[in-house]
């Protein structure tokens, strides 16, 4: 006697779930990048700040954690 196979559960995302899911870290991706060239920005005439960056860098850190990225 055989027996069929059961039935797998179907644990691949969808296509739109996927797309959602990308789209979702795109936009965080590119939260970070704003928040690291923010950091980054200074005038040329003026003194380079280290805090500046240092809080663009920890910023964008902080983004990319609390969306598992």
């Amino acid at each position: 006697m055989t027996q069929s196979p059961s039935p797998q559960p179907d644990t691949a995302p969808g296509p739109e779930a996927r797309l959602s899911q990308l789209e979702e870290q795109v936009s965080t991706l590119a939260e970070a990048v704003r928040a690291l060239a923010h950091g980054l920005e200074n005038i040329p005439s003026q003194d380079p700040q280290p805090e500046e960056a240092a809080r663009g860098a920890r910023l964008a850190h902080e983004l990319l954690l609390s969306k598992g990225l």
